[in-house]
């Protein structure tokens, strides 16, 4: 719980920053004792918080507003791409693969940024894309981070791409083993000669922030090598999870 807000924007804020870090809407009771608050209290700002578009309200429950959403758009694409490039380049350096990074959108995965060797010059870097978690890595390691509820509407866009329902249960099989693992690993999905691995970072309540994908020939995925992505990809996520976190060493020294 919060320490208790010493003014009205302390308030507004303590409840837009509990709402956007809630993993599922939330009744004005849990928003008013996460926050600290009194039901009237928390009511009443949130009111002003709907009408100006921070926080929406679907019956009653409440969920982050257009306004919040806009913003985390314009940070994925400017904040999030500027602190990540160095991890970027870096994991790509390290594996001579292509590395991508990737936000969760409602319908997949968005590839906001690519870095790819000349080496693979031949793979679509599919940069700006919208990606189906069928297909694709990167949206798979998203979503396993998510609950069996917020995964729904991933699948019915899998199904509507023309996913067949008879295969539900073996891509449900894939998230389940990504979400333990932390490896969402593709292979001839999308292209046969292509494969992808992906492990998404979280926040501290385990929400995903994004996603890293290491991609390459299908080829050069065997065992060993597989192994050796694996631990540079680990090494990359939290690397970048501590950059985003404020806690890279040195960052407050300036």
């Amino acid at each position: 719980m919060p320490r208790p807000a010493s003014s009205a924007v302390d308030k507004a804020l303590d409840l837009i920053e509990i709402v956007v870090q809630a993993n599922r809407p939330l009744r004005l009771s849990e928003l008013a004792n996460q926050a600290g608050m009194h039901r009237a209290t928390a009511y009443r700002i949130l009111v002003d918080l709907v009408r100006r578009g921070w926080i929406m309200r679907s019956q009653d429950h409440y969920l982050p507003g257009t306004i919040v959403l806009q913003f985390s758009q314009a940070a994925a694409s400017n904040s999030l791409v500027v602190l990540s490039r160095p991890v970027l380049q870096k994991l790509s350096d390290q594996t001579a693969m292509m590395v991508n990074l990737q936000v969760l959108e409602p319908e997949g995965g968005r590839v906001i940024d690519v870095v790819r060797p000349p080496r693979l010059a031949m793979i679509t870097d599919l940069a700006g894309e919208l990606l189906p978690i069928h297909k694709f890595a990167g949206p798979m390691a998203l979503v396993s981070a998510l609950d069996d509820t917020a995964r729904v509407p991933y699948l019915r866009v899998a199904e509507q791409q023309g996913h067949p329902p008879a295969a539900k249960a073996e891509l449900l099989k894939d998230i389940d083993l990504a979400r333990r693992t932390g490896f969402a690993l593709e292979r001839g999905r999308n292209e046969e000669v292509i494969a992808s691995l992906s492990r998404a970072v979280l926040t501290g309540n385990d929400r995903p922030i994004c996603a890293l994908t290491i991609v390459g020939l299908d080829s050069e995925f065997d065992d060993p090598t597989l192994a050796k992505l694996k631990d540079h990809l680990t090494a990359a996520t939290d690397e970048l999870q501590r950059t985003l976190s404020g806690m890279t060493p040195g960052a407050d020294l300036d």
